[in-house]
């Protein structure tokens, strides 16, 4: 089928563009005392950010350009090449330790965390998968569990760093991409039963994941061990008001919130900004997923279909976790706010995946 070439989503790429300045000044402004603190340098991690930023808008604008059928040829190839850096990462000496989790390569403060890569290889690679065995879908052995048995290696070994928080966002990208293809309901939720035990059973067998779920239930019972999180990121939040302290006033960003600049940035954002700079946050993101949404119904094809649901799947429970969170809907799990948390290789990863979606909007019809 020929396809149609036009110009990609505006709304889309302006509502990323936004998210991303936004995040650039707030980076800065969350971490600015903690970055004098532990480098001597007010602008350490807005250097790092806007560093990132620049690579991943230019992997944006190549990918937004380069017809998405390239993604299906080599998908294959790049979910080895994933694979490969995930095991890597558990080798002693090669794998880096950071926050408690073996989940970086790197030397020095210089680092990629293959997990981050894993989710979009493994997206690639089920929409290619999906859209070449469509016929097979509705069976369970022959359609359903080989692409589920790939998703569970991964998550495995995303596991074995830990990162529960990653492997759950590439568990849920996993099973929408799967349900958009034709997986009948019923063996998804047998398999969804099984999945909530396993998960259970993975929060059982790790005192810390325990300990987040006693404290997320009563942050309070222990307000300086594990509920401190969850009170500094509620602390922050109530006095930020409907229009906030004003941007760069906060005061829990003066070590009082751990992690400021990544995982609870959208605490500063409500503190310094107020319920009107959070929710224009939230309206640009609902915008982006909304036009997300829209590029995957109108895609032309099933792979493009497929590919686009995974990649706005993946924005999706990232944003929801996170700002639920911070909010104290869910237990403290480490994921990070897309385009707006500090990160190198989540924030180039992201934007990437975003210019394939802006590149699949393209070919709308």
């Amino acid at each position: 089928m020929v396809k149609s070439r036009s110009a990609p989503d505006m709304l889309m790429l302006m509502c990323t563009l936004i998210l991303l300045t936004i995040g650039v000044v707030m980076v800065y402004s969350a971490s600015a005392v903690l970055a004098f603190h532990e480098f001597g340098d007010w602008y350490y991690y807005l250097k790092r950010q806007l560093l990132f930023a620049v690579l991943g808008v230019v992997a944006m604008l190549f990918t937004m350009n380069v017809d998405y059928g390239l993604w299906k040829k080599h998908a294959r190839l790049i979910l080895i090449m994933c694979f490969v850096m995930l095991a890597a990462v558990l080798i002693p000496g090669v794998g880096v330790v950071r926050g408690g989790a073996r989940s970086w390569l790197g030397i020095g403060s210089f680092g990629i965390q293959p997990s981050e890569f894993m989710k979009m290889g493994m997206i690639l690679f089920l929409s290619k998968l999906l859209t070449d065995r469509q016929n097979k879908i509705a069976l369970f052995t022959e359609g359903l569990l080989p692409p589920l048995g790939l998703v569970g290696l991964a998550f495995g070994l995303i596991m074995l760093q830990p990162d529960l928080g990653t492997g759950v966002v590439l568990m849920g990208a996993a099973l929408l991409i799967i349900y958009a293809s034709g997986a009948r309901l019923l063996h998804l939720s047998y398999l969804g039963m099984a999945g909530l035990v396993g998960f259970v059973g993975l929060i059982i067998a790790a005192p810390y994941r325990l300990q987040r779920i006693t404290a997320f239930l009563d942050p309070w019972a222990d307000p300086l061990g594990a509920g401190y999180q969850a009170i500094q990121s509620l602390y922050a939040i109530g006095p930020g008001g409907f229009v906030g302290l004003g941007l760069g006033m906060s005061r829990q960003k003066y070590s009082y919130l751990p992690e400021p600049q990544t995982d609870f940035i959208f605490s500063i954002i409500a503190e310094e900004l107020g319920f009107i700079g959070g929710g224009c946050v939230l309206i640009l993101f609902l915008l982006l997923l909304w036009r997300g949404m829209r590029t995957a119904i109108t895609a032309p094809d099933m792979f493009g279909s497929l590919l686009a649901t995974g990649i706005v799947g993946m924005i999706a429970i990232q944003v929801i976790i996170n700002i639920g969170v911070v909010i104290g809907m869910f237990p403290v799990t480490g994921i990070t706010l897309p385009l707006i948390s500090a990160g190198g290789s989540s924030l180039t990863l992201m934007l990437t995946s975003i210019g394939i979606l802006l590149n699949i909007s393209r070919y709308a019809r």
